[in-house]
């Protein structure tokens, strides 16, 4: 089993960053694939701390990721934490957020209620040749427009005057 040492000047830099509840953080975590190291950054809510400051202290991280909820535990001594940054703190008045999870989900929930059911398929689709053939009543080809018939001219305007040619009305002074 391998031992893990810890530096001591790591050690004191987190004893010192004081995490907790309902700061967003944003944790730089080590990964190692193919032999190589990299770098992956996990930002989100802290929603919990444990065990304060002593050597099994943790902290848990949810954020939400194309839709989906995902939460991760970290020591907080771990060698596999390259750096942790407080984005933003908010001021909470319990100790463990475990609420938000049903929050979001209740949310979640509660919008779908509203959606408007609603399904397509290629079938419903019309070909564009049937879709020429259908033209609408009145409709004409190629953008040419109907004369306007005697019925839809509105019987107060006089075919005579044009609506430039009509005087225009006088504020009336009471």
């Amino acid at each position: 089993m391998e031992t893990v040492t810890f530096a001591p000047k790591e050690v004191m830099v987190r004893k010192d960053l004081d995490i907790r509840t309902g700061d967003t953080v944003r944790v730089h975590v080590k990964i190692e694939e193919r032999g190589k190291t990299r770098i992956q950054i996990f930002e989100g809510l802290v929603i919990a701390t444990k065990h304060g400051r002593e050597a099994g202290a943790t902290f848990t991280v949810r954020k939400i990721s194309n839709g989906v909820g995902i939460e991760r535990i970290f020591p907080l001594y771990s060698t596999v934490i390259d750096k942790i940054e407080i984005v933003k703190r908010a001021r909470v008045r319990q100790s463990k957020l475990y609420y938000i999870r049903t929050k979001v989900a209740r949310d979640i929930r509660r919008k779908m209620r509203n959606l408007v059911p609603f399904t397509a398929t290629t079938e419903d689709l019309v070909p564009k040749e049937e879709m020429l053939e259908e033209t609408p009543e009145g409709a004409t080809e190629a953008g040419e427009s109907k004369e306007a018939t005697p019925e839809a001219v509105p019987a107060d305007v006089s075919e005579e005057t044009t609506p430039e040619e009509q005087p225009a009305e006088e504020p009336t002074q009471e």
